[in-house]
C-alpha cells in the first residue's frame, strides 16, 4: 500500500512539473506579469471547484472570495447548468444569429425583457462585457445619427471606471495605464469625476460628481455628446457606491440634453447588488444595460445589451438594421447555461439571500475598522472593498514603492498562501476587493475575517503604523 502511495505522489508531482512546463512554455495569461513566474515561482494551476471553493492541482482548498471574476454569482459545480448545456449540445449545437435564430436564445431574450426595468425590451446578445460596452458605443452613435443628431458622438465616462479591453471600450475606461500603450484610441471618449466621496474635501454637495457630469457635457456641447455610461458601484477605485439621488440627477441631466444613459452591468447585475439589475437596487432608469458575466455564472461566455424599446425603433424599421455583431453571440449552449442559471436564482432567490445577508458580510468588514492600515469599508450587496491607508486620520496614501510592496509583494502572497482569493487593487488608491459567490453565508464570512485580520494587521506592523 506504502509503494503505491509513493508512485501515486511520484505521479502526481510529475503531471504537476508538466502542466507547469507547458504553462511557461505556451500560455499567455491575461492582464499578467509573466516575467514572475518560473520553475521556482509556479503559475497558480485551479483544478476543481464546488460551491464556494476551488481546489489547486496541489489538493489545496481555497475559499473563492472574488466568484472567479465577479461572475460565478450561482457557485461552483452546479450539475444541472452542465446537464442544461449538454443537452442543447444533442439538441442543436450551433447556429449563428446572423438571419437566423433558435428556440433558447428566443427564450432567453423574452425573459430577460420580462427581468428589465422598464421599456428595456430588445436584447442584443455578445460573447462578453467589452463586446456589450463596445455594442452600446456603437447603437448610441448610430441612433443618433438615424434620428438626425449627426454631431452626437462623444460619451462620458468617469475617472479611473473600467469598461474593457477592446478600443471603443478603453475609450470609456478612465485608467490611463491601460490606455496608454493602445493610443490613438476612438476618439469622443470623455470622463468626469467619479462618485469616491471618501477622497473628497469635508462639506463638499453629495451631488458634486453628478454635477461633473453637467459640466463636463456642457464644455464638450450637448449637441456632441451621444451617452453617458456608468457603473452602478464603480469597480476600478474599490466599490465606489453613488451617493444618494446620484443616478437619479444624472438621468435628469441626460433627459435636459437627449442624450442616452448606459448603465455597464458586466459586474453589477444577476444579484451582485441583490437585484436582477444593479440599476433596479439604485433606482434609475437607464437607456441602455449592458452586462455578461454571471448572466450563465460563467458556466459559458455570454454577455447581452438590452436596449429600450425607442432606442431600438429606428432600426426595426424596412431596411435599416444596426451593422455589427459577433459570430458566437446568442450561442445555442450558452442560452440554455443562462436559462438554467436564471432557473437556480428563481429557486432558491439568490438576490433575497443577497439582500438578507449583506448586513453581516459588510458588518464583518466593518469590525476590521480597528486595523491601523483600514481607511474605509464601502460596497453594496456582496461587492465590498477595504481601502487601505498610512494615516487614518489624514487619509495618507502610501508612495509607489510601499503600494507595491504591500499589494505584489505581501498581500497578494499572503491571502493566496492562506486559500483566500481576493483581489488586492491599485487601481486608484490600494484596496482589497471582495465578491464571494452568492450562496456564500455566515461559515464563509467568518473564514474571510479570519484570513483578512492577521493579514491587515501583519502589514500595519510592517508598514510602520
Amino acid at each position: 500500500m506504502a509503494e503505491t502511495t509513493v508512485k501515486e505522489r511520484s505521479g502526481s508531482q510529475a503531471r504537476q512539473d508538466e502542466l507547469q512546463q507547458k504553462a511557461l512554455r505556451h500560455l499567455w495569461m491575461h492582464f499578467t506579469q509573466m516575467g514572475r513566474y518560473d520553475a521556482e515561482n509556479p503559475i497558480p494551476i485551479i483544478e476543481k471547484a464546488d460551491g464556494a471553493y476551488v481546489w489547486d492541482i496541489h489538493g489545496k482548498k481555497y475559499l473563492d472570495g472574488l466568484s472567479g471574476l465577479f461572475c460565478v454569482n450561482a457557485g461552483h459545480g452546479r450539475t444541472e447548468i452542465g446537464d442544461a448545456m449538454a443537452a442543447q449540445v444533442r439538441e442543436l449545437d450551433f447556429v449563428t444569429i446572423w438571419s437566423y435564430a433558435h428556440p433558447r436564445v428566443i427564450e432567453l431574450a423574452e425573459r430577460l425583457a420580462h427581468l428589465a426595468p422598464g421599456d428595456l425590451n430588445r436584447c442584443f446578445f455578445t460573447s462578453g462585457g467589452a463586446e456589450s460596452v463596445e455594442s452600446a458605443i456603437k447603437l448610441a452613435r448610430q441612433y443618433h445619427l438615424k434620428t438626425g443628431n449627426t454631431r452626437k458622438t462623444k460619451f462620458i465616462a468617469r475617472d479611473l471606471a473600467y469598461h474593457g479591453t477592446t478600443l471603443g471600450a478603453l475609450s470609456a475606461t478612465g485608467l490611463p495605464g491601460f490606455r496608454a500603450p493602445f493610443e490613438p484610441l476612438v476618439p469622443g471618449g470623455c470622463h468626469a469625476p467619479n462618485t469616491d466621496s471618501y477622497r473628497w474635501p469635508e462639506g463638499r454637495d453629495p451631488l458634486w460628481a453628478a454635477e461633473k457630469i453637467l459640466e463636463r457635457i456642457e464644455f464638450e456641447d450637448p449637441s456632441t455628446v451621444a451617452a453617458v455610461i456608468l457603473e452602478p458601484v464603480q469597480n476600478a477605485g474599490g466599490s465606489l457606491p453613488p451617493q444618494e439621488g446620484y443616478f437619479q440627477r444624472v438621468r435628469e441631466i441626460c433627459d435636459e440634453h437627449d442624450i442616452l444613459l448606459i448603465s455597464d452591468e458586466t459586474i453589477c447585475a444577476w444579484g451582485r447588488l441583490g437585484t436582477m439589475f444593479g440599476c433596479q437596487r439604485l433606482g434609475y432608469q437607464p437607456d441602455i444595460i449592458t452586462t455578461a458575466k454571471a448572466l450563465t455564472s460563467a458556466y459559458a461566455p455570454m454577455g447581452v445589451l438590452l436596449a429600450s424599446d425607442r432606442i431600438a425603433e429606428p432600426f426595426m424599421q424596412g431596411n435599416e438594421m444596426f451593422g455589427h455583431g459577433f459570430t458566437f453571440a446568442g450561442h445555442p449552449v450558452a442560452a440554455a447555461a443562462a436559462m438554467a442559471n436564471l432557473d437556480v436564482f428563481e429557486r432558491e432567490d439568490l438576490c433575497g439571500h443577497v439582500m438578507e445577508k449583506e448586513p453581516e458580510f459588510r458588518g464583518m468588514l466593518e469590525s476590521l475598522r480597528d486595523i491601523p492600515i483600514v481607511g474605509d469599508v464601502r460596497g453594496v450587496g456582496f461587492f465590498q472593498s477595504i481601502e487601505m491607508v498610512k494615516d487614518r486620520e489624514t487619509k495618507e496614501t502610501f508612495t509607489e514603492d510601499e503600494c507595491k510592496w504591500l499589494l505584489r509583494d505581501y498581500l497578494d502572497v499572503e491571502l493566496y498562501e492562506r486559500a483566500l482569493i481576493c483581489r488586492a487593487d491599485d487601481r486608484g488608491e490600494p484596496v482589497i476587493q471582495l465578491a464571494p459567490t452568492l450562496i456564500c453565508d455566515t461559515e464563509q464570512f467568518e473564514e474571510i475575517h479570519d484570513v483578512l485580520r492577521p493579514v491587515l494587521e501583519e502589514a500595519s506592523r510592517r508598514i510602520g503604523l
